[in-house]
């Protein structure tokens, strides 16, 4: 019998499990994952950007999470020799209409904290000359980092403190009972007294497994990039943001300047027809058939029905995509979009019809999920780990048979 179960390698089931083990140091904990390593899905196909909290509504878990993750993130790479860099985020307006919506990423970020700079477009040219626009927001605390490694280093800890992993371990069944939780697995069965589930892709499976009623489901989009040639590698200094039209979910095309010193382009959002779908041929029937027979998601595929279309367009068709980078850096060329891995973002949907903006935590009496967390979750995954592990120490005390936490060390 486990103290604890977590499900989920990625990088915020890593740092959950860490810092639980941390506050309760006695207890026996295992970490299932469905894979054969760490951080396979959304952890490892993301863009590594250590995001600063520029667009997230003041006083959102999103906003408080991010700018204490950001520090958080910067402070664990130093701790364990994980390299990172501060290039600073850009956001670039081109036109009288982002300008004016600039305005309000400007109030936003003083109302979250952030330290920022207001460019004009000489200074702008200044500063990037490869770049174009009407003006600009400087983000000097935006970096980058391969979260990959971030995650195989919360693992390490995990286990050098006591705790256990069990890798290719897929969660076939759950079921509660008034003393426990069993979870079966393809790597066999296994008992604990709490359960926390961190499962991104699957989040909505794994609360339904428990007989709940989730009251969302996920729909996964890909983001797909694409990656300059090595001779463009200084093209941008900074990692170069367009202004995000307010009424879309996604932030739009971005230049980032990755860890090794490339560039990617990207990402679009494209509905994948599969969970894990990072190819455009990845299809599953099934979860096909559930998307689109479902209610909520039918609902938010209506409601964004034209730039839906526009991003299959550009998904087909390079052009289109080129044409949302050269706006603001009219030197690429076609022939510069080279092929780059795509990423799956798993978007909750609620049942009746709203994409879910922030982080979404179901509970029953011996478990806790984490059902929605958006971008920036893995900037934010050692203040949400944090903030899992304060939710249990006040739901633990329902349950008599554990003890109190005994330590209280920080997260970084």
């Amino acid at each position: 019998m486990y103290d604890f179960i977590i499900i989920g390698g990625g990088i915020l089931g890593m740092s959950t499990a860490m810092q639980l083990l941390r506050t309760y140091p006695a207890s026996r904990m295992l970490l299932l994952e469905k894979e054969s390593a760490p951080a396979r899905h959304q952890t490892g196909h993301n863009s590594g950007v250590i995001h600063a909290g520029v667009y997230y509504t003041p006083g959102s878990l999103k906003a408080r999470f991010c700018l204490a993750g950001n520090a958080a993130t910067k402070a664990f790479c130093e701790q364990h020799g994980i390299a990172y860099q501060v290039p600073g985020k850009l956001l670039v307006a081109t036109n009288p209409l982002e300008m004016q919506r600039m305005q309000a990423l400007w109030e936003r970020t003083a109302a979250n904290g952030i330290q920022r700079e207001w460019l004009n477009a000489g200074q702008l040219r200044e500063r990037e000359p490869n770049i174009r626009g009407s003006g600009a927001i400087l983000v000097p605390s935006s970096g980058i980092v391969n979260y990959a490694e971030v995650t195989a280093a919360m693992a390490g800890e995990f286990i050098r403190a006591g705790g256990e992993i069990r890798y290719g371990a897929s969660v076939t069944a759950l079921h509660e009972s008034a003393q426990e939780i069993r979870v079966q697995s393809s790597a066999g069965d296994f008992a604990c007294r709490f359960l926390i589930t961190c499962a991104g892709l699957h989040s909505d499976r794994l609360v339904r497994m428990l007989g709940l009623q989730p009251g969302f489901s996920i729909c996964p989009f890909r983001g797909e990039y694409f990656q300059l040639p090595a001779q463009h590698d200084r093209i941008v200094n900074h990692l170069i943001y367009p202004i995000p039209d307010p009424s879309m979910p996604f932030l739009g095309v971005h230049l980032t300047r990755m860890i090794d010193g490339s560039v990617t382009v990207g990402p679009n959002a494209v509905l994948a027809l599969k969970r894990e779908g990072y190819r455009k041929r990845d299809i599953s029937l099934g979860d096909s058939w559930a998307m689109l027979t479902n209610p909520g998601i039918l609902k938010v595929l209506k409601a964004n029905l034209r730039p839906g279309l526009g991003e299959m367009k550009n998904s087909l068709f390079k052009r289109g995509y080129l044409q949302q980078v050269r706006k603001y850096c009219p030197s690429i060329q076609l022939g510069d979009l080279k092929p780059y891995p795509a990423g799956v973002r798993a978007q909750a949907v609620s049942d009746d019809g709203r994409l879910i903006d922030d982080f979404l935590f179901r509970h029953s009496r011996r478990s806790l999920h984490v059902c929605n967390a958006p971008s920036p979750a893995a900037t934010s995954a050692l203040p949400i780990g944090a903030h899992i592990v304060d939710q249990l120490s006040s739901q633990l005390l329902s349950l008599p048979s554990f003890a109190k936490p005994q330590s209280t060390r920080p997260a970084a």
